[in-house]
């Protein structure tokens, strides 16, 4: 009740600062605000520039320079249609309230402000940030706090990659890493860019790292991993206990690679995990592994029938251990295929077969038509030509 209290009396004290755009930031009386007007005036009117333009693309936003577009992009993504509520059906239900600005020295601020909405005036609060904001030529600019709460970190850089961690690096994963990308990178033919890894605690490091102090939307949650990826960098802040960087996943580094050049609206799903098989295994399992695993536990039935697999209408088959750690048996038969082709025709051509579309309900016409394109099988060999795959692979 007290809660409550406070953040319906902390609504009533706001006031509105215009200056003639839309959605402006609701600013409390008696906020401190810095005391030369001209100052305090320009940051909030430039504040309320870089939120009304938080919805475009990142790059977009002219209150943010582009030596700070990769940490800042991760917090515009979170700021991103927050006024928004899909419960009471209001597309702005939630109303942004400028909660504290902080003077770090003349030129740099340190800002935080909250998203706010009334149900039968019980305030809701769905999310808080907290942004730094800097003078430059007279102008406010905005960027994420990621590169402050981290200056006491580490860092190394192997290759094109740098780490930042807040104790130790395992150096020898780190290095298998970088490996991984450049293969993955060659095979797609792939321009070079820069990776800024960060390791975090958990989700809730994660949040506060990058500048967000609270959303509704993560409740409960305790692992993720953030990206951006902006000015040729590809910034990943990880949250997932592993600060060290002690472990990675090398199926789902191919999904990331592979989403960095092409996109999601053009990639078949069942193709791409062929290709996260074959290249990167899955769960720790090597490809050879899971081959021998599917010989045994799948193909050792006669009677399956592939087409029915490859046709995806709820005919999913999972062979794993349990329902987590599942491996799909008509992803292996892709992964077979995508050796066949890359075997025969190079790896392009398994570039075409990947970016057929995606998957749709009856039939799945774009894939055949591109498999029987690239290797002759077909709707009416298909059964045959998967269990000619089965017995020329090795495992």
């Amino acid at each position: 009740m007290k809660l409550k209290l406070f953040y319906l009396s902390l609504l009533l004290s706001f006031t509105v600062f215009s200056f003639g755009q839309t959605k402006l930031l609701i600013v409390p009386v008696n906020i401190n605000l810095p005391k030369d007007t001209i100052i305090s005036n320009n940051l909030i009117k430039s504040l309320n520039g870089f939120l009304s333009l938080k919805d475009n693309p990142n790059k977009e936003n002219s209150f943010v320079l582009k030596e700070d577009l990769p940490e800042t992009s991760l917090l515009l993504d979170e700021i991103k249609g927050i006024e928004k509520s899909e419960k009471f059906k209001d597309n702005n239900f939630y109303k942004g309230y400028l909660t504290n600005i902080v003077e770090l020295d003349k030129n740099n601020f340190l800002i935080q402000f909250s998203y706010i909405g009334l149900n039968e005036n019980i305030p809701v609060l769905v999310a808080s940030f907290e942004i730094l904001a800097k003078q430059k030529n007279n102008e406010f600019y905005f960027l994420s706090p990621l590169k402050r709460n981290t200056i006491s970190w580490k860092s190394k850089k192997i290759a094109n990659c740098t780490f930042y961690f807040k104790s130790t690096l395992n150096s020898k994963v780190a290095s298998e890493y970088v490996k991984a990308v450049d293969f993955f990178d060659k095979k797609l033919n792939a321009p070079q860019g820069q990776i800024e890894w960060y390791g975090c605690n958990d989700f809730p490091d994660v949040l506060k790292t990058i500048g967000v102090s609270y959303k509704l939307d993560y409740n409960g949650r305790s692992s993720t991993t953030f990206n951006a990826n902006e000015n040729s960098t590809l910034l990943l802040v990880s949250g997932a206990d592993n600060t060290n960087f002690n472990s990675f996943d090398p199926h789902d580094l191919w999904h990331e690679r592979l989403r960095n050049v092409y996109s999601r609206d053009i990639i078949n799903k069942p193709v791409d995990e062929g290709c996260a098989y074959l290249y990167g295994g899955s769960w720790g399992i090597s490809w050879e592994q899971i081959l021998k695993s599917f010989k045994e536990k799948v193909a050792s039935n006669p009677k399956t029938d592939w087409l029915a697999l490859a046709s995806y209408e709820g005919n999913q088959l999972n062979f794993g251990e349990s329902q987590q750690k599942h491996l799909m048996a008509d992803y292996v038969v892709n992964a077979l295929l995508v050796e066949k082709i890359e075997k025969e025709k190079g790896f392009p051509a398994v570039v075409e077969f990947l970016c057929c579309g995606k998957n749709k309900k009856g039939g799945n016409e774009n894939y055949f038509v591109v498999l029987e394109k690239l290797t002759g099988i077909n709707k009416s060999n298909f059964n045959e030509s998967v269990w000619a795959l089965i017995k020329e692979s090795k495992a």
